[in-house]
């Protein structure tokens, strides 16, 4: 148990072994379905009388995984929350790179992005809205620390995750390959629901305190941000982004453009959750869909990336407020 300790703590190891740790049946089933690299698996006494973990556990071992049952108190000792899951896993976790995200529609770039739960609440989001990737600048939580892979739900496995990179020359090679870069202002970009989402874009998001620096800033095409009404001075970062992706999401669901178009590929049909091929819209392509009241609408898209359906959005950057935290 002392690697499993250590992997949990230690964001150099981590990296270098190219593995995480996965808490919890739920997490572990999705490793496991999404075809992940499971190591191996560390069960509590508890963990053998409790149906999920049984069972998730049983479908592991029938792969040839190793499972390896604890003494009372283990699991208590090494985990970082106060109330532990029954089951641990290490499972094998290898990030993407820019290149293998070339074609995508949609990016969020996080930069300085400190707090872990925020971190993986954008990778859960952005998986649900069908973002194409999410790239963690240097000076960004590890997306491996274990409360970012918490928070993710899992959604760690299925959407491609890039590491590291200068800010700035992140977004260049974005732009160079096409993307137009856009970040939020809190009070002086324009609206988000008027930005026409259906251009490849790359969304950047700030840190929760300061928001985004002006050497970032000066890498970028256009700037949002988000109308409110009440006296909150900003967003959780989290929950500004989710609010943009889904944006995204509803113009490209509107436009309804046609696959073989470039940056188009299927519709996404959110209620059943099922992906059908996309067909023309009849209106034009910035045609407005429904609408907050006065909030402009706009179009939606996405293609398939790597023989998977990827909804694409395109995005910018946010650079409001969130909790302010740390993490490895």
């Amino acid at each position: 148990m002392r690697r499993v300790r250590q992997l949990l703590r230690k964001r150099s190891l981590r990296a270098t072994e190219r593995a995480l740790v996965v808490e919890g049946a739920e997490l572990l089933s999705m490793a496991l379905e999404s075809g992940a690299p499971i190591e191996s698996v560390y069960v509590a006494p508890v963990g053998r009388t409790t149906p999920a973990v049984v069972d998730v556990v049983a479908r592991v071992f029938d792969t040839g995984v190793r499972v390896f049952d604890l003494a009372p108190g283990v699991i208590e000792r090494i985990s970082d929350t106060v109330t532990p899951q029954p089951v641990l896993a290490v499972v094998g976790f290898s990030p993407a790179v820019l290149e293998d995200i070339r074609e995508a529609t949609m990016v969020v770039v996080c930069v300085d992005v400190r707090d872990p739960g925020n971190a993986g609440t954008m990778i859960r989001t952005a998986d649900a809205a069908g973002v194409d990737a999410v790239v963690c600048c240097d000076g960004t939580v590890d997306p491996t620390n274990p409360k970012t892979v918490r928070a993710s739900a899992g959604s760690i496995f299925h959407t491609p995750v890039v590491v590291g990179g200068e800010a700035g020359a992140v977004l260049r090679a974005l732009r160079s390959r096409g993307m137009i870069t856009v970040g939020t202002d809190v009070h002086g970009g324009s609206d988000y629901a008027g930005f026409d989402w259906c251009r490849r874009v790359a969304l950047v998001v700030g840190n929760e305190a300061s928001g985004l620096g002006s050497s970032v800033q000066q890498e970028l095409d256009e700037s949002i941000s988000i109308p409110m009404v009440g006296r909150a001075e900003s967003l959780n970062v989290s929950v500004a982004a989710a609010i943009i992706y889904f944006e995204a999401l509803r113009q490209r669901r509107a436009a309804g453009l046609a696959a073989g178009e470039p940056g188009a590929g299927v519709a996404v049909d959110v209620a059943g959750g099922v992906a059908t091929a996309a067909t023309p819209a009849s209106a034009a392509p910035n045609a407005p869909g429904p609408t907050m009241p006065g909030m402009p609408g706009a179009p939606v898209r996405s293609r398939q990336i790597s023989g998977r359906t990827e909804r694409g959005l395109d995005g910018g950057s946010l650079g409001s407020g969130g909790s302010e935290g740390g993490g490895d």
